[in-house]
């Protein structure tokens, strides 16, 4: 069995899918690694480490390709960077398949089995294969760092001499993975932080973790979750109410960290213009969801923006901001996933495509686009 290792083409992607420690457990069960030179280098890992873990190094794509029976990459390949691979090759990465028809027939004309590891299901045997809460969970800490390196003040209380300095007040909008995440790396900062989500069940891990949680708290919002434990979509009535009751919030706050993303649809738009201009000069606002058309009206992919004072942060891939750990996660996420497709006996692949894992995640196979949630409407 070969797996290659592919450099990514997207120059803001610093993550690489493989480390050496997962190089070296790929090897125990009998499997050849070929990774394209320069593929780590974003991430502090450079070659001569993945050949010391035994890996061998290719040259180019073409060459790392050349037999490989499983692809692995951070972001889907583009378009013409499967040329060569073998039929019926196994490519997994993050595919972001939603409202991607031309790329997911790429895909499928390119005749490989391709798999999206965000559509990996919530269960239990999977947790370890979650990239979205690996990931998620590194952005939501780095979400208050950058906040905390864009604020001109301290974040905790300080008594000193010369007076006290208070706490910087920091409000999370969304408490999934990435939002619980920036609650405990905020109060671990010393700040005064509060919390909102729609999931009723976030109120209680808000609190766990120092917070307060902040919510127009009516039957709508105790039925606001699906059964795989994602936000729905709210009424435009609850809507409203929890706008005003946010909006005269944010005003009062030094930062706000915005996390909301519900999976195959654009981001809600949770703060708007009034509500950035109620906030004082110097305050801060990441917005966490800028790649899916953002939760801050004002928001811009890739850029620092200031309104009135307030600076609207949007940085791109805000998990490979730490490259190196986001790295290390998340090629253990596709390690995981990989093991449960290998015969422990003869140490070669052995997809079982009815397993329940495959089919969740499985977009291509056989020049086809298999996946129920994204064929081809007649």
């Amino acid at each position: 069995m070969r797996i290659a290792v592919l450099s990514e083409t997207d120059g803001a992607e610093t993550r690489v899918s493989a480390t050496p420690e997962t190089v070296k457990k790929y090897k125990a069960f009998g499997a050849d690694v070929t990774v394209q030179a320069g593929a780590g280098a974003k991430a502090g890992i450079p070659d001569a480490e993945f050949e010391a873990a035994g890996a061998s190094v290719a040259a180019n794509a073409s060459d790392a390709l050349k037999d490989a029976d499983v692809i692995l990459k951070v972001r889907r390949p583009a378009e013409g960077e499967l040329s060569g691979a073998k039929p019926g090759a196994l490519v997994i990465a993050i595919m972001d398949p939603y409202g991607q028809e031309a790329a997911l027939k790429a895909l499928a004309d390119a005749n490989v089995a391709a798999f999206a590891m965000e559509l990996m299901p919530r269960i239990t045997r999977a947790q370890v294969m979650d990239v979205l809460s690996s990931q998620a969970n590194l952005a939501g800490y780095r979400a208050v760092i950058d906040a905390s390196a864009e604020y001109g003040r301290a974040i905790p209380m300080m008594m000193t001499a010369a007076g006290t300095v208070p706490a910087a007040r920091i409000f999370i909008m969304g408490a999934g993975v990435a939002g619980l995440q920036a609650v405990a790396t905020a109060r671990r900062l010393g700040a005064v932080v509060t919390a909102t989500d729609v999931r009723p069940a976030a109120k209680e891990q808000v609190e766990s973790l120092g917070a307060k949680f902040i919510a127009v708290e009516d039957e709508e919002f105790k039925q606001a979750e699906t059964a795989g434990g994602y936000a729905k979509e709210m009424s435009a009535e609850y809507r409203a109410k929890q706008a005003e009751l946010v909006a005269s919030h944010i005003a009062k706050q030094d930062i706000v960290v915005t996390t909301a993303l519900i999976p195959g649809r654009p981001a809600p738009k949770l703060i708007t213009r009034a509500m950035v201009e109620s906030m004082k000069p110097g305050s801060v606002i990441i917005d966490l969801a800028v790649e899916r058309g953002g939760n801050v009206e004002m928001a811009q992919a890739g850029q620092v923006v200031e309104h009135n004072g307030v600076k609207i942060v949007g940085h791109n891939n805000v998990p490979g901001r730490l490259a190196a750990t986001a790295s290390s996660l998340y090629a253990k996420n596709l390690y995981a996933f990989v093991e449960t497709l290998v015969n422990k006996d003869t140490k070669e692949l052995a997809v079982k495509w009815d397993d329940e894992l495959v089919k969740a995640t499985c977009l291509t196979r056989d020049g086809a686009i298999v996946h129920t949630a994204f064929q081809p409407t007649a």
